[in-house]
């Protein structure tokens, strides 16, 4: 039935922490999405090596809100409790102008059974973009009257960090942005908890974080490079991984752990080594790069990132949006694109040959990422499709599937989206397990190992 000019699409309650949360999602026109975006939440709790909890949730397009009458984590709210709690997220936009704005509000926070106490936590952040011109605002964001262990605490100035007794530090409006003539991308986080030991019920690496929003938007419709993969030529000049802007934003390297890897007889693996799930978010609208080229994989910090294909690996480094990202090209000509990794590994080097089921780096949430639960954004870019720029990517959903269940499936072009090109290699057909003896413990497959385990007895 109309709402307010708009049709209601969805209602319905959503238990989270034992308390009910109404989530009444809202559409609107045809127009919105190419060049907006906009994501909020209430509250959410991570706690390594656990599921945490996460409330008042809400992305756009479509127009979304959410509210609830308060929170607790856990049931008996011994860590996290509140009063009420609103968020919402709305994005529009046509050919000529795109704006985004959200916000998320809670009153009476407690953590810790008072430690930490808020009368109010409030994030608000706003885009607007036309061609040519991109701002945004996040001065809207507050918290009100904070006491740490009953004493009150300045919060005037943004990024100011607040001693936790001997277990941990607070982070008070948290924020950062982007921007050029192209797009707007900015985010606040109001009030961010962190644990450096166990305390309260919570281990060592847990946080809360309280009130999130963020906006984006971008008129204009085509980026260069650093959004889109690098010139595939072999004159393409390649940037040094240990370049200055490496070492400016403080790029990891970390050790190899000890994996058993799982390789299909195509010669590709899952990119993700242990617990992930995803689901498929191809297509959906994006701000900057308009839409979603890829997949978000989501597992615990750290998790190790694997090489999908006996390849080559370049564009190792940094940008805005990937944080820090990097490309791998097979011995065919495809190439796959990792974003938001937490660190690379030695083996993370410009022209370094890899072998399938190396790892790569570590999941993460650099970039763009910040704020959002631990993700790899993984892409792949067919040989026959590269012609076509960024653009030329495909849904890897079903790869992902069938290389997870340790089988590989054929690439049919057909969308009807991309121009005639040339046919891609893609990996063929069929399943096979190999045994762990035939698998290196420490950087991929042991010479030979595949040739004998796929001879015929």
């Amino acid at each position: 039935m109309p709402h307010n000019g708009n049709l209601v699409r969805k209602l319905w309650l959503v238990g989270i922490g034992g308390i009910a949360l109404a989530l009444v999602a809202g559409s609107g026109a045809q127009t919105l999405g190419a060049g907006s975006s906009a994501r909020a939440y209430a509250i959410k709790v991570v706690v390594p090596g656990q599921a945490g909890a996460l409330t008042g949730s809400v992305g756009a397009p479509p127009d979304a809100v959410a509210f609830g009458a308060g929170f607790s984590y856990p049931a008996d709210g011994s860590i996290v409790t509140s009063g009420p709690l609103t968020a919402s997220a709305s994005a529009a936009g046509d050919d000529t102008r795109a704006t985004a704005g959200a916000s998320a509000e809670v009153q009476a926070l407690s953590l810790f059974g008072g430690e930490v106490f808020a009368e109010a936590v409030i994030a608000r952040a706003s885009a607007q973009a036309t061609l040519g011109s991109a701002t945004g605002d996040l001065s809207g964001a507050a918290v009100t009257r904070l006491l740490v262990h009953g004493q009150p605490v300045d919060t005037s100035a943004a990024g100011a960090r607040v001693a936790l007794g001997d277990w941990g530090y607070a982070i008070v409006l948290a924020q950062g942005a982007a921007s050029s003539a192209a797009g707007y991308r900015g985010f606040v986080t109001a009030l961010e908890v962190h644990l450096n030991a166990d305390h309260g019920g919570l281990p060592a690496g847990s946080a809360i974080y309280v009130g999130y929003a963020e906006a984006a938007a971008a008129a204009a419709p085509e980026l260069d490079e650093p959004f889109g993969p690098p010139i595939t030529t072999s004159t393409r000049p390649v940037q040094p991984a240990n370049d200055a802007s490496n070492r400016r934003r403080g790029a990891q390297r970390r050790p190899l752990p000890l994996l058993d890897v799982k390789l299909t007889p195509g010669g590709y693996v899952f990119p993700v080594h242990g617990p992930a799930s995803f689901v498929d978010t191809f297509g959906a609208a994006r701000a900057v790069v308009q839409w979603h080229h890829g997949q978000d994989i989501f597992a615990p910090l750290g998790a190790p990132l694997l090489a999908v294909a006996d390849g080559t690996v370049f564009s190792v480094g940094w940008n805005d949006l990937g944080g820090y990202r990097l490309w791998l090209r097979d011995v065919n000509g495809n190439e796959f694109y990792y974003a938001h990794l937490s660190a690379f590994s030695p083996l993370a080097l410009n022209r370094t040959r890899v072998r399938a089921g190396d790892v790569l780096g570590f999941v993460g949430t650099s970039g763009d990422a910040e704020g959002t639960s631990p993700h790899l954004h993984f892409e792949i870019h067919p040989v026959g499709l590269l012609g076509a720029g960024y653009d030329g990517v495909i849904n890897p959903y079903r790869y992902l599937l069938a290389w997870r269940r340790l089988e590989d499936i054929r690439f049919i072009p057909g969308a009807a989206w991309l121009p005639p090109l040339t046919p891609s290699s893609a990996p063929q057909p069929g399943a096979y397990l190999l045994s762990v003896s035939d698998i290196s413990s420490l950087s991929g497959l042991e010479p030979g190992s595949l040739r004998r385990a796929l001879e015929t007895p």
